[in-house]
Parts: C-alpha cells; sequence; structure tokens
C-alpha cells in the first residue's frame, strides 16, 4: 500500500547546534575523486549530536548501552501529543497533557510535538520547555519505552551553577526503567495522522550512550 514519508531528523551539518559543552560537529574531506578515486569524509560529533537516541547508559551507570537495546524499541505505531503554544522554560505538567495520553497500547512510541524545533540552530532553543517528570512515570507505568519530542532533552537545560552534576528527573526515571528518549525531533507539524508509523534506527555504536538516528514518520497515501 503506498506511503507517504516523513523526514523527522536535523540535518547533520559544520556548526550545527549542540548541547551546551558537547562535541561540535565536523567533517573533513581524507580523499576525494580526483586525487584517490573514491571519496572518504571523517565525521567529529558528539554521540547525541543532531536527532538521535539516548539509551539507559546516558543516565543509568552499568545499565543498557546503544546496541543492547532491543531493535522493537526504534520502530512501531506512534501516538503524537501535541502541546499548543509552548513557551520558554515552561514545565509541561502531567495534567496538561494526560487526555492525550489515555488508553495507551503497551509498546507505543509516544512523542510530544511542541513546535521547538523551529527554534533549532538558534540560542533560543537551549530556552525550550520541558516535560514534568511525573510524565516519564505515568509512561513507564503503560509499559510505554520509547518517547520522543522536537527539543533538546525532556529535561530542563538550565543548570544551577552551584553543580556541575545535571538534574535530569525525566531522564531519571525513564531510562532507569530501561526506556529509550529520541530528541531533536523535527517536522512534526507535517504529520497529517495522530498514530503514524514511527521509525529511527540507531547507528550500532557498541557499549556508547547513544547514538544519531534518522527518524522517520509513515502514514498511508
Amino acid at each position: 500500500m503506498p506511503v507517504r514519508i516523513i523526514d523527522l531528523s536535523q540535518p547533520l551539518a559544520p556548526g550545527m547546534s549542540v548541547f551546551p559543552g558537547d562535541p561540535t560537529v565536523s567533517f573533513e574531506t581524507v580523499a576525494t575523486v580526483p586525487v584517490d578515486g573514491f571519496r572518504v569524509s571523517a565525521l567529529h560529533m558528539g554521540t547525541h549530536s543532531g536527532t538521535h537516541v539516548d539509551a539507559p547508559s546516558h543516565r543509568i551507570e552499568s545499565s543498557a548501552t546503544i546496541d543492547d537495546v532491543e531493535l522493537t524499541y526504534f520502530h512501531g505505531r506512534s501516538r503524537i501529543i501535541r502541546v499548543r503554544d509552548a513557551r520558554r522554560q515552561q514545565c509541561i505538567e502531567f495534567d496538561q497533557v494526560s487526555p492525550q495520553l489515555e488508553h495507551l497500547e503497551p509498546g507505543e512510541i509516544v512523542i510530544f510535538a511542541t513546535g521547538w524545533s523551529e527554534h533549532f540552530n538558534t540560542p533560543m532553543y537551549f530556552d525550550h520547555p520541558f516535560l514534568e517528570a511525573r510524565i516519564a512515570a505515568y509512561l513507564v507505568s503503560q509499559q510505554i519505552r520509547s518517547v520522543g519530542v522536537d527539543l533538546p532533552s525532556p529535561d530542563s537545560s538550565s543548570f544551577g551553577a552551584e553543580t556541575k552534576v545535571a538534574d535530569l528527573p525525566f531522564h531519571e526515571v525513564f531510562l532507569g526503567a530501561g526506556g529509550v528518549i529520541f530528541e531533536n525531533l523535527t517536522n512534526l507539524g507535517a504529520l497529517s495522522t495522530p498514530n503514524p508509523l514511527f521509525s529511527a534506527f540507531p547507528i550500532r555504536l557498541a557499549g556508547l550512550d547513544g547514538a544519531p538516528v534518522r527518524a522517520v514518520a509513515l502514514e498511508d497515501c
């Protein structure tokens, strides 16, 4: 049956937005067709560059790395949760989205669409809204193991100056339950159905804490 494929991924490119403190993205040409007969490039980036997925080990010591996570966590029917009029550094509370979270099916991939991706590659992007940890606890209770956001993080990026250790309550709850988190999704406004098939497989990086993905949604034409 014909399907429409919607790209939900930010392009990986030198100079793109990265989480504060993460490695910058750069490309280097190491072989060219005129000189070598083929082209090869070297990439420098972090495991959480661009649209990517967090493995449990991103937050939870001695937990599953990205190559250990079941492949079913990266593909399946999704539930798009629309958050209207999201504001800078707003805490999106459970009660605000709970009507859209009713009757979840175990294994659904829950994706929060705030529209914040329009600020990608601007300083405002990191003054983003974030999700109350109670949302993570509810999703875990409903046997949801995959969640996505069109934000740099479901947690606040405003860390206190008194500590260098990030306070990440949503990550703590959701990754602590063995789930995965897709971050920096984009183009969610292009989706025309509330439950598209979602697919975002990571590069198989052995023993690491996350990886870039090519996230797409598939809708029947």
